[in-house]
């Protein structure tokens, strides 16, 4: 269970971090495009954004069940590692916050009215996302 975790956790990155960069381009061509907003482009961020909660999901219980997650923290030692802590708290604390900063901007621009405002909030809040994201991926291990 915890191999096929890890290779779920592993693909769906690639295309939740795929989703993510498309998403926030399509956005940022739509704001500076001064197109109309139209629901092809909410169910167009909406794929950016169920990627990534699926990916925090699995993230959080491959979390709970591998040796290098909770328990890894709970054992000590983990904060005089550069690795350890990586993987037991900056990744998974960091992830959960971009995930956070990712949903304020998909329900911001469900919210308001003018179409360059939902683009701006979209491609803003994803790239933010994006870049809490892509700081904290544990490359080493991921691409090694």
């Amino acid at each position: 269970m915890y191999t096929g975790l890890q290779h779920l956790h592993s693909g769906l990155a690639y295309l939740a971090l795929a989703a993510l960069v498309i998403v926030m381009i399509y956005a940022l061509i739509g704001s500076l495009s001064g197109r109309e907003f139209t629901e092809k482009d909410r169910k167009f961020a909406m794929i950016g954004f169920i990627l990534a909660h699926i990916q925090l999901l699995v993230g959080l219980i491959l979390y709970f069940v591998s040796p290098l997650g909770f328990s890894l923290l709970t054992g000590g030692g983990a904060m005089g590692d550069k690795v350890a802590r990586l993987t037991a708290l900056e990744h998974p604390v960091i992830n959960i916050l971009a995930i956070i900063i990712i949903s304020v901007g998909y329900i911001r621009a469900k919210k308001m009215t003018e179409s360059r405002a939902r683009f701006r909030s979209i491609y803003m809040m994803y790239a933010i996302g994006l870049v809490l994201i892509l700081s904290r991926i544990p490359w080493s291990s991921w691409l090694g």
